[in-house]
């Protein structure tokens, strides 16, 4: 097979360029935009990420003019490309949004719990012990008279 036998094919990189900029402008705006729903913000600016990314892949990575062989290649890096966010989404990113921490949760309540009887605990105590102060202070004298008469 000769190079003849290629056909060339001419890409228009400026217009390739021009979308590109297009739809980082698109993401930013989507970005920016205050949605009711925060969801529909996260749709938008994927979508255009998505789209970016088919633009680079198809043009400048040149796999518009590759054969049908290139979707075997594809297949199992898309499938754990998608599948690898799922398998760790439960553990790191779910978590972000929803605190488990025990400090936060039942921890919170029982350590509230734990500070008001020893705030009373504490208090009982510490009134117990200007009682004793006190009946210690009463007892001093007498204390220092019956240890003088010896």
């Amino acid at each position: 097979m000769s190079h003849d036998d290629h056909e060339s094919h001419h890409v228009n990189y400026l217009a390739v360029f021009f979308a590109l900029c297009v739809f980082t402008a698109l993401s930013v705006v989507f970005d920016v935009l205050s949605f009711d729903n925060h969801a529909v913000t996260i749709v938008l600016v994927m979508a255009v990420a998505v789209a970016k990314a088919l633009c680079v892949m198809m043009f400048f990575m040149h796999l518009k003019f590759e054969g049908n062989w290139k979707y075997i290649l594809l297949a199992p890096t898309t499938i754990l490309a998608i599948g690898l966010p799922m398998a760790l989404m439960p553990d790191i990113g779910a978590v972000y949004y929803t605190s488990k921490s025990p400090q936060k949760g039942a921890w919170a309540a029982e350590m509230a719990e734990y500070r008001a009887h020893h705030a009373e605990h504490a208090e009982e105590q510490h009134t117990e012990t200007h009682e004793s102060d006190a009946e210690h202070d009463d007892e001093k004298p007498e204390a220092a008279a019956d240890n003088a008469g010896h």
